[in-house]
């Protein structure tokens, strides 16, 4: 097998090929040490990869460290509907959504650094802000508006990797980066609990405003520009029109696109929910961020799996397998839970299984989406970004409020949110599952991850 690097000759970074024997996932002590470098900065591969990890941790983070927090904040700004504590979380996703279409095309044209920086700026600002909402209203706007910044880092990241790294080199180092990023989701609800224990629930608004500034300063140090002048596009309407509308015409990428949506709603649905479910059905209390982080632990090595038989199995058999294992799955959940109440060690085995089977879905899922859509890549992933996150958000607010102390809701809705989802997948594939047989060039498969 051959396998792109990179190299830093004094002209420039440079492509380079070396044999290798099989595949591997990680190959970054086989990188020289190069530089990334512009003007004055110059950024060593690992410091890049820390900095970009950083940069997209601060999404999850927003979501995930202010779980245990929810009671608390609902009894302070009088929140009479325990389920209208869900909206902290929708709020944010939905500022997070519909600013991915709008970061994209500025950083296209004003370069990588400007943009981010105002984003991590209306970040922080909200985040500080929040911690002295006088009202719930109050407090969904700022998270609106954190949200809105929250996605700079998102669209950016990714931009500022590809800008420096290419085919496998920008695979590996985007796996390096999910590696580092997937700790968040499972340490984060332990790092809320332990701000609780600390002080009031405001304390993980004023945390999140000081990392937020922090990874700012560093990035504000130590972050080149990426995106040379000359590569720099006007900013026009019209092409963020034209994305929407190839996006919405492709039938493979749009209905792709769609069950993407569906099955995002349902892990949304859970999050939203899941405080409730471990500390009010099963009284787990304190111990619900260990519960917490052991699903994302389990989602993070799922992902590891899927990159590492992607390329024997291929992304249909894996994405189309796993979605008719989450539904079968689902199915039997909601079939035992409207029988009466289920056990812990029951709820959580095949909450284990629907989890694991999201990990091989949902990567895989997102890059046949893109796959027909190469030459307007950046567009096209704006367009899913905002689809995806702001519909999925919605369907998962949806499935809380529907909360009724017992876990037939959540359960109902991952068995029809997969329905749906093998739907669209479906009618994407013209009606057959698993492929036809065709051979995908190593790049396709590599971009799964």
């Amino acid at each position: 097998m051959t396998v792109l690097g990179l190299s830093k000759p004094s002209n420039g970074f440079k492509f380079y090929e070396e044999a290798r024997p099989e595949p591997r996932l990680f190959i970054f002590a086989s990188f020289p040490m190069t530089t990334i470098s512009s003007s004055n900065r110059d950024v060593s591969r690992p410091e890049f990869i820390a900095l970009i990890a950083g940069l997209m941790a601060l999404n999850a983070l927003a979501i995930d460290v202010m779980l245990p927090a929810l009671p608390y904040m609902g009894e302070a700004l009088n929140v009479i509907n325990e389920n209208d504590r869900h909206f902290v979380l929708t709020s944010y996703m939905l500022g997070f959504g519909f600013a991915q279409i709008v970061f994209g095309p500025l950083s296209d044209r004003f370069g990588r650094r400007a943009p981010l920086m105002a984003g991590l700026a209306i970040y922080v600002i909200a985040a500080f802000a929040a911690a002295f909402s006088p009202t719930f209203a109050t407090l969904l706007v700022l998270r609106f508006i954190q949200g809105m910044g929250a996605a700079a880092t998102r669209v950016i990241a990714t931009s500022l990797v590809r800008d420096k790294f290419g085919g496998r080199a920008m695979a590996e180092v985007m796996s390096l980066v999910f590696m580092v990023f997937m700790i968040i989701p499972v340490i984060a609800p332990a790092i809320g609990q332990i701000l609780l224990l600390t002080g009031p629930w405001e304390y993980i608004f004023i945390f999140m405003a000081m990392l937020g500034f922090a990874i700012s300063l560093w990035a504000f140090i130590r972050l080149p520009e990426t995106l040379a002048p000359e590569n720099r596009r006007a900013l026009r309407l019209g092409v963020i029109v034209e994305g929407f509308r190839l996006v919405v015409t492709n039938r493979m990428a749009f209905n792709y696109g769609l069950s993407a949506m569906f099955i995002f709603g349902a892990l949304f649905g859970f999050i939203s929910t899941a405080q409730q479910i471990y500390v009010d059905i099963y009284g787990l209390g304190a111990y619900f961020p260990v519960a917490f982080a052991a699903m994302a632990g389990l989602m993070a090595i799922s992902s590891f799996t899927n990159s590492r038989i992607v390329r024997k199995v291929g992304m249909r058999r894996l994405s189309h397998g796993a979605m008719i294992v989450f539904t079968i799955v689902s199915g039997i959940w909601l079939a035992i839970a409207l029988t009466g109440f289920m056990p812990l060690w029951l709820f959580f085995g095949l909450l284990s299984i629907i989890m694991f089977m999201f990990g091989w879905s949902m990567a895989n899922i997102n890059s046949l989406a893109m796959e027909p859509l190469g030459a307007v890549a950046g567009t096209a992933s704006s367009v899913f970004g905002l689809i995806q996150t702001v519909g999925g958000a919605l369907l998962g607010t949806i499935i809380g409020q529907f909360f009724n102390g017992t876990v037939i809701p959540i359960a109902a809705g991952y068995f029809i949110l997969g329905i749906v989802a093998l739907i669209f997948i479906l009618i994407a594939e013209n009606g057959k599952l698993f492929g036809v047989g065709e051979e995908y060039q190593d790049e396709a498969v590599v971009e799964a991850h």
